[in-house]
């Protein structure tokens, strides 16, 4: 494979990650919105009493929820959305890893190329 061709498939693939990159991003930027949402549902349950009355949202209507099951819930979606937060940010340092692999392997193509012509 000539270098040209051997520079667009890198180029290809280095922009690639550069879009896997952005949409986990937005991903993690939704989870940590999720979550600072969930963190003060947690904070306003602190304070209330326990025989409260809790409604739930289910479309157009509200329905009274138990006080221990919904704090239940919260602690498990904040749970969930912690783990979910690692593992993208283990996502995002592969893909980032990797990219970096790739713009390096550019940059060496590059210079390759251009070594002929500094020559001539």
């Amino acid at each position: 494979m000539d270098q040209q061709k051997q520079l667009q498939a890198l180029s290809d693939e280095y922009q690639s990650f550069q879009t896997e990159l952005t949409t986990i991003l937005t991903a993690r930027q939704k989870l940590e919105s999720q979550f600072t949402e969930n963190k003060s549902v947690q904070k306003e349950f602190a304070t209330l009493a326990d025989d409260a009355n809790i409604y739930k949202l289910v479309g157009p209507v509200l329905l009274k929820q138990d006080t221990t099951e919904a704090k239940g819930t919260v602690d498990g979606r904040l749970s969930y959305i912690e783990q979910e937060i690692k593992r993208i940010e283990e996502s995002i340092k592969a893909i980032q890893a990797k990219s970096e692999g790739k713009k390096t392997e550019i940059m060496q193509i590059q210079s390759q190329m251009q070594q002929p012509a500094v020559q001539a």
